[in-house]
């Protein structure tokens, strides 16, 4: 039997490398993942067992972190491709904004400087909408993957800059490189979908919030959501398909809704949490007012009554990616946190 193509996987243990991981080892691929701490083990097991994925025995782990560059030069060693969903996630209570910038962008630069040196096929990386919308106030039409986050504009939150500085700088690298090492990225908006463990994304403690009645009342923010299955989905594709290479994609459904809309989706798939969820929100300047006094407010209100819509136009001409409704997906988060006791009964 020939040798299977190594793919590794950056931050193994997070919400998107974990579906991710599942996809690839389901499609018969060989798998390294990397972790800060092997200690990860279990728990990454755990979540592809529950996910469906029996057979791990083409799955392998390796400790790297984003911070020291000499631990990417063994990681990648013999890898066909790269997908590099980790990013290294500083304090909220940071004092100097590069305390979140410098990290994440080095972090892109060492992967990308090992899988260059070691002629990885194609790297995949997982931006953010954070790299396309931010920093536009007049903004009226659908965002697509033509657009990037205007960082001289006044209250773009230092994640969102994080975000499009790490992805510049991987396209700037790429323009440099003469390995022939190809890119693409995926640019998720919020990201929902099934929970495999009970260390879960903070993508998703909004719904939990929502449902165990922690949230009385919502800020008045428009997002797109997708699902994690479909995020996962549109990395393989972006790896493989010779059309994606030099690319980016946005993964969204297409659809814009408020955290209203999310409380009374779920209002109406789980009735019986219903009392918990909320029926108003809060006025914009409140929030903004809030927010000067409570860094977890600060991201939230930066976004609190801006323009959301987006287009997944690209991702569907280009590679067929066909993703399930936002309602699909917020549903089955919050079913797989009741299913794993996350959510308690009502």
């Amino acid at each position: 039997m020939p040798a299977k193509e190594l793919v590794v996987v950056t931050g193994g243990s997070g919400f998107i490398a974990s579906h991710i991981i599942v996809q690839l080892l389901q499609q018969s691929y060989a798998v390294r993942a990397t972790v800060r701490d092997l200690a990860k083990r279990p728990l990454i097991e755990a979540m592809l067992h529950q996910a469906g994925v029996a057979d791990l025995s083409d799955l392998s782990l390796v400790a790297a972190d984003l911070t020291r560059p000499e631990h990417w030069d063994a990681a990648i060693a013999g890898a066909t491709y790269v997908i590099h969903p980790a990013s290294p996630t500083p304090t909220l209570a940071f004092k100097d904004e590069e305390e979140m910038l410098a990290p994440a962008i080095n972090g892109v630069r060492y992967v990308l400087a090992a899988a260059s040196h070691h002629h990885v096929r194609r790297v995949v990386l997982t931006s953010a909408y954070g790299a396309i919308g931010a920093g536009h106030p007049d903004q009226h039409t659908p965002y697509t993957e033509a657009d990037w986050s205007d960082l001289t504009q006044p209250g773009v939150h230092p994640y969102q800059k994080s975000k499009t500085r790490s992805e510049h700088a991987a396209w700037d690298f790429i323009a440099q490189d003469h390995s022939g090492l190809e890119l693409a990225t995926v640019n998720p908006v919020a990201v929902m979908g099934p929970v495999l463990a009970n260390d879960y994304s903070h993508s998703n403690i909004q719904i939990k919030d929502l449902m165990t009645g922690q949230t009385a009342a919502v800020p008045q923010v428009a997002s797109g959501y997708v699902d994690v299955r479909d995020v996962a989905s549109l990395h393989l594709l972006a790896m493989t398909r010779p059309e994606a290479a030099g690319q980016r994609f946005l993964a969204t459904t297409g659809e814009t809704l408020s955290m209203l809309d999310v409380a009374n989706i779920l209002r109406d798939a789980f009735p019986a949490y219903a009392a918990n969820l909320p029926n108003h929100e809060i006025p914009t300047p409140a929030l903004r007012l809030a927010a000067k006094t409570d860094p977890m407010l600060k991201m939230v209100a930066s976004v609190a009554g801006t323009y959301a819509e987006t287009s997944n136009a690209k991702a569907k001409r280009l590679l067929h990616w066909q993703p399930r409704p936002a309602k699909t997906a917020i549903i089955a988060t919050a079913q797989s946190m009741i299913d794993l006791g996350i959510i308690p009964a009502p």
